[in-house]
């Protein structure tokens, strides 16, 4: 069974008396009829690879195309100097967001989250979040439970593929995903978490793909960095009471609804938007000589 609404995640919480995370993992445990055990043990080899992934960044490396690299080791030292306005937490995520869309880039190993596109927001969040808040690898197993049962939903409803529903399905499915996992490790509620991710994705509602030249990497790098960020205020904003207006299944049902009326040439076409820009179309043809 795989849930089509957080509405029926969120009963099935109610009835069973069981936390967010615990419904999800029996609902992989069911789906792809394995024990509890080896959907956790696949579950941190996930997050183990985002780790490997983090670690084995190197800032000398370009992308073929000569547009990605070396901008996550920029964030790197401005940290160390002091210079960012936004604090270590924040500034670190920033670092981690790029460092991870730039290996996609580069063609190193990372791990869709939900996409290879927006492969930074999740690592960023929660690699960050266990560095800083000192959590235990099980609680961030946990946290991904709460991401992926998200995720879910969203994919199932609407759409986590950029060439159906605009960039809003990747960094905005990304950014409700992680806002949902940060929100429950910082103590939050299922109404909490359900709400931190509707938040999310209503901020990047709209969100078109455009990439430069057909490419992964601009701007799709840079907004893994805007995905990242936006989780962790979204999350911030639900554990202090707000609530979406719009409840979540409302949200992701808005979602697929613009990412249908978007028109093919904003949704991975490279046909409209900065792809088509006089700069973007000399680094297309500069990349095709």
């Amino acid at each position: 069974m795989s849930f089509d609404s957080i509405s029926k995640i969120l009963k099935k919480v109610d009835a069973e008396n069981k936390p967010f995370w615990q419904i999800i993992l029996e609902d992989d445990m069911n789906e792809r009829k394995v024990s509890s055990k080896e959907s956790i043990d696949k579950m941190a080899f996930l997050y183990n690879s985002m780790k490997k992934a983090d670690a084995s960044y190197d800032g000398n490396l370009k992308s073929a195309s000569g547009l990605v690299g070396g901008e996550g080791e920029k964030i790197k030292v401005a940290l160390e100097k002091g210079t960012l306005m936004c604090g270590n937490f924040i500034g670190t995520v920033m670092e981690r967001a790029l460092k991870m869309g730039e290996s996609n880039a580069c063609m190193k190993r990372i791990i869709a989250a939900p996409t290879a596109g927006s492969c930074g927001v999740i690592p960023a969040v929660l690699l960050t979040y266990e560095e800083f808040f000192n959590v235990t690898e099980e609680k961030i197993l946990e946290a991904l439970y709460v991401a992926s049962g998200l995720g879910e939903v969203i994919a199932l409803r609407a759409s986590i593929a950029g060439a159906t529903g605009g960039c809003q399905a990747e960094i905005g499915s990304a950014s409700a995903m992680a806002a949902g996992a940060i929100a429950y490790l910082n103590g939050g509620n299922s109404e909490e978490i359900t709400h931190a991710c509707a938040l999310a994705l209503k901020n990047l509602l709209g969100l078109v793909c455009d990439p430069v030249a057909g490419l992964v990497e601009v701007p799709c790098v840079k907004r893994n960095v805007i995905g990242a960020v936006n989780a962790i205020t979204s999350a911030d904003m639900a554990l202090a009471g707000i609530r979406s207006k719009i409840p979540p299944d409302e949200v992701i049902d808005a979602m697929k609804e613009i990412g249908d009326l978007l028109p093919p040439s904003l949704r991975e076409t490279s046909k409209a938007g900065l792809a088509v820009t006089p700069t973007g179309i000399k680094i297309t043809e500069d990349i095709i000589k």
